[in-house]
């Protein structure tokens, strides 16, 4: 599902009508190049606005962007000095993620022939910091980079930006779709709908098993042929499961699920969706090759009923798009405790993304203990090592919190020739004792979202603009710290609620 498409940021450039119209050309042409040149590095469409000088067209811009469904945010750049005051009512008014970039038109200076009429041009060493003090006054939240837009650091930190605000789009119109409840008595899966849609604007709802049952079986047969094709062309499936095989039925009606699946997600307008293997109704396997192949192709998922993980995956696939790596549903299942090799083993009971293979996944079909339905068909594979990090949504009643662990995925110790789901194995930061006391005291939820395509900041960009905590575990952490820090943000949240 393609996210980003017709996804743009706008481009502001402050200035003032003191400096003539000569000047206030050039400051245009300078700032439509240094757009142009944040247009070659970003995953979403620059574009850019006309300089503003006075009030009135600056809180016109921040209104019509508020209104622009393709405007995901805004860049904002000083040229010269613009005086802040012109800035209140258009910040004030912004409803859209906002980035302060602090940088110049040229890289150096030209320190043979600077002379005032360059110092009054390139004057944005002391307008941005005007601008700067406008946004702590009113308290605006944003991000702030400083640097000339040819370094490529300065790139990869608008770009993060870029993709969170991409993702806190997706999330202001995602639907999800709960095929029945979640998990009986289980806490951390359960969550405040309401609450969520206020916040982050995600719509929630729960289906019938039965009505999937009815898109399902309602598949032809011819459609099924074809997508069984696509499963021999992709993936290395088990002889059983190949055409005259004694379980081939079976992988057809695990096609028939995927077709049925898909067709009522997007009939529907879902990006994202649920299932419970305690409620199945009419199904005759619980939903694996057909979840790790939707998953692949972008959508949301959380099992057990886990709408908030489901809700997280969606959005991260949305920031992830175009970048190397995969990201999936994950679940923490076991450990590895020889002392100083410490390791965690992450499955689900089927339902891992095939994005964050590490090689062609294995389809076969083996018996699962709970669910009381056929054995399910599934893909099977290891996950390609490298930096990752998994996320966790939890509702901690008063308000959201995220959890992140950066880690390193790693090759398995061993095979596994006897685990025949899809598997991690990795190694948390900074270590596992560490990682794991911080995960508990951050009351962190086992389901969580693995990614491997991205990183802390476009995670702290994120939880900036929804205004919602996050704690993250990193190469830093020690536990002294971080249970100061759990009480200061919550002293922190409790208060700004009351703001």
């Amino acid at each position: 599902m393609t996210s980003t498409e017709g996804r743009e940021v706008w481009f502001l450039t402050g200035s003032q009508g003191l400096y003539g119209e000569e000047t206030l050309r050039q400051v245009a042409a300078q700032s439509q190049q240094i757009a142009e040149t944040l247009g070659d590095s970003l995953p979403v469409k620059v574009v850019w606005k006309p300089v503003l000088t006075d009030a009135s067209a600056i809180r016109r811009v921040c209104l019509e962007a508020n209104a622009a469904d393709d405007c995901i945010g805004l860049i904002a750049w000083m040229h010269t000095f613009s005086p802040a005051k012109m800035w209140i009512a258009g910040l004030d008014a912004l409803r859209k993620p906002l980035l302060h970039l602090h940088t110049q038109a040229n890289v150096e200076l030209p320190w043979g022939t600077i002379d005032m009429d360059f110092m009054n041009l390139n004057q944005a060493a002391h307008g941005d910091r005007e601008f700067g003090y406008i946004q702590s006054r009113i308290g605006v939240t944003r991000k702030t980079v400083a640097g000339h837009v040819s370094d490529p650091t300065v790139a990869v930190r608008i770009a993060s930006w870029a993709r969170a605000a991409a993702g806190r789009a997706e999330l202001s119109s995602l639907k999800l779709a709960r095929f029945g409840d979640n998990m009986r008595d289980v806490a951390v899966t359960e969550g405040d709908k309401v609450e969520a849609q206020l916040r982050f604007g995600v719509s929630v709802n729960t289906y019938g098993v039965n009505d999937l049952v009815e898109a399902v079986d309602s598949t032809g047969d011819a459609e099924i042929t074809e997508l069984v094709k696509e499963y021999e062309e992709l993936y290395r499936l088990a002889p059983e499961l190949r055409l005259g095989g004694e379980r081939h039925d079976s992988l057809r009606y695990a096609a028939r699920i995927e077709l049925g699946l898909r067709g009522f997600l997007v009939e529907g307008g879902f990006r994202a969706f649920t299932t419970n293997f305690e409620d199945l109704g009419g199904l005759r396997q619980l939903p694996g090759l057909a979840v790790q192949r939707l998953m692949a192709d972008g959508y949301g998922f959380g099992g057990e009923g886990d709408w908030k993980t489901s809700v997280l995956l969606r959005t991260l696939k949305v920031m992830a798009q175009g970048l190397p790596g995969g990201t999936s549903f994950m679940e923490d299942y076991t450990y590895h405790l020889e002392p100083g090799r410490e390791l965690i083993l992450g499955a689900h009971m089927l339902e891992v993304c095939p994005s964050i293979a590490a090689a062609t996944p294995s389809c076969e079909i083996h018996p699962l203990g709970i669910g009381g339905r056929e054995d399910p068909v599934r893909l099977v594979f290891d996950a390609e090592p490298g930096p990752a990090v998994v996320v966790g949504l939890a509702d901690m009643g008063d308000r959201f919190r995220l959890v992140a662990n950066e880690i390193d995925v790693v090759e398995p110790a061993a095979p596994l020739p006897s685990l025949p789901v899809a598997r991690a194995v990795w190694q948390p930061r900074p270590d596992f004792r560490t990682s794991a006391e911080a995960w508990l005291a951050a009351g962190a939820p086992h389901h969580t979202v693995l990614s491997s395509a991205l990183g802390a900041e476009e995670l702290d960009d994120l939880a900036e603009m929804l205004s919602t905590e996050l704690v993250l575990i990193d190469a830093d952490t020690t536990i002294r710290q971080l249970t100061k820090e759990l009480r200061w943000n919550q002293a922190y949240h409790r208060l700004a609620q009351g703001f």
